[in-house]
């Protein structure tokens, strides 16, 4: 394969887990490349080299976030109707993070441990009285929601609703998940609705009955700190920053955490040494997390776009293009990474991008994410006294999320 046949846009190629060699091509011969886009957008620049996705999300006033983050292109007027902290840089930017940033901080997260704990085991058992299931389902899918649940303070009978619409947002090209699909004629009427997906109308209807019933109260879930906290800038959230910072919660506090927990058990098991080696040594899995995330990387890439004409290695970027950090590359660059595509538990260090690297957008989830990974494998491992494949994996149809959708197991448990 050329260069020029590289096509990041090709859906195909992420369903059937192929984009690696197309990364390590670009890598190689093209680190900063131009991919042309089906009307109506209007293409992008691929960068593929972890130093420079670096650079340019660390560079917020020549890469903004402002127009947004995926690679739709969203048109003027509905900007602010669209926008959440994703798609936000600034004073404004830390204002809505510093509500929550205390939160998800890693001594505040402390607190919840033993709780979180008591998630993973009640979510581990109920999967293990089974002898056959499909792992994501019942194990990767299921945590993290209770989680997400248990700090929105919402009801557990809630939680499959909440996958439900998680799974039509962020997976808007895949007809498995998406009512209406991001390319579909049909879009065009909920292009004022984030991922142009109806399943964000039920999302802000829900998070808005939550608004009515805890304005003005003392409770100590995230929502009642968004509604009832003013940012440092003086501004309490509007109804629209609101509606797009919970559907935002939903999403991120969901899918990403669920693919690195379905990723990871994955690649245990096709790598039986490592699997063996965290079971007789538990001690080694924190260090393991940071190779699961490196490994994972549940989002493919971030978009930024250029707030004026740039050089980055040789190639003339111009005001207003689209510039796509593909984290997923990042993670695999032979120049960080000593044989990347290695799978292995005690990798140190590990300077993956999972979570971006040092920019203003790094994840404000990132301690909340290595806790609830970690705790799954410390209470899982344990457990297994085998685990083997009983069915084909398939995964999202995305270049933005890599999912993992059908994980089928057999499992012999103690």
């Amino acid at each position: 394969m050329t260069v020029d046949e590289v096509d990041l846009t090709d859906l195909d190629v992420f369903e059937r887990n192929a984009a690696w060699p197309r990364f390590d091509i670009l890598r190689r011969e093209a680190p900063v490349n131009w991919n042309p886009e089906p009307a109506p957008n209007s293409g992008f620049w691929s960068v593929t080299r972890h130093e420079d996705i670096v650079a340019v999300d660390r560079d917020s006033d020549t890469f903004t976030s402002t127009r947004f983050t995926n690679l739709e292109e969203i048109d003027d007027d509905l900007i602010e109707k669209r926008r959440s902290i994703l798609e936000s840089d600034g004073l404004r930017h830390r204002a809505i993070r510093k509500l929550l940033q205390r939160d998800f901080g890693a001594q505040t997260l402390k607190k919840y441990e033993e709780v979180l704990r008591g998630l993973t085991h009640a979510t581990v058992d109920a999967a293990l009285r089974k002898r056959e299931f499909d792992f994501v389902q019942e194990i990767s899918a299921d945590f993290p929601i209770q989680v997400l649940a248990k700090l929105l303070d919402v009801p557990e009978e809630d939680t499959g609703q909440l996958i439900t619409w998680s799974n039509q947002l962020i997976a808007n090209t895949d007809p498995d998940y998406a009512t209406v699909l991001l390319d579909a004629k049909e879009s065009e009427k909920y292009k004022h609705l984030p991922f142009r997906s109806p399943a964000a109308l039920e999302v802000f209807e829900y998070g808005r009955e939550l608004v009515r019933q805890r304005c003005g109260g003392g409770g100590d879930d995230l929502v009642s700190k968004l509604i009832n906290r003013v940012p440092m800038d003086g501004e309490s959230l509007t109804a629209t920053e609101f509606d797009n910072t919970f559907l935002l919660l939903i999403v991120a506090g969901n899918e990403t955490t669920r693919h690195t927990i379905s990723h990871s058990m994955l690649a245990l098991l096709e790598n039986p040494d490592q699997l063996a080696l965290l079971q007789s040594s538990p001690e080694l899995i924190p260090t393991a997390v940071e190779e699961m995330l490196r490994w994972a990387c549940p989002v493919y890439h971030f978009r930024r776009t250029a707030t004026r004409d740039v050089e980055l290695r040789g190639r003339h970027i111009r005001q207003g293009d689209k510039v796509v950090m593909w984290f997923a590359s990042g993670n695999r660059d032979e120049d960080v990474f000593v044989n990347p595509y290695d799978f292995d538990v005690t990798r140190h260090p590990n300077d993956h991008v999972t979570f971006g690297k040092g920019g203003p957008h790094f994840c404000l989830g990132n301690s909340l994410a290595r806790m609830e990974v970690r705790l799954m494998f410390e209470t899982l491992l344990p457990r297994l006294k085998k685990i083997e494949l009983a069915g084909e994996v398939t995964r999202v149809r995305s270049n933005f999320v890599n999912g993992i959708k059908r994980f089928p197991v057999r499992v012999s448990a103690g």
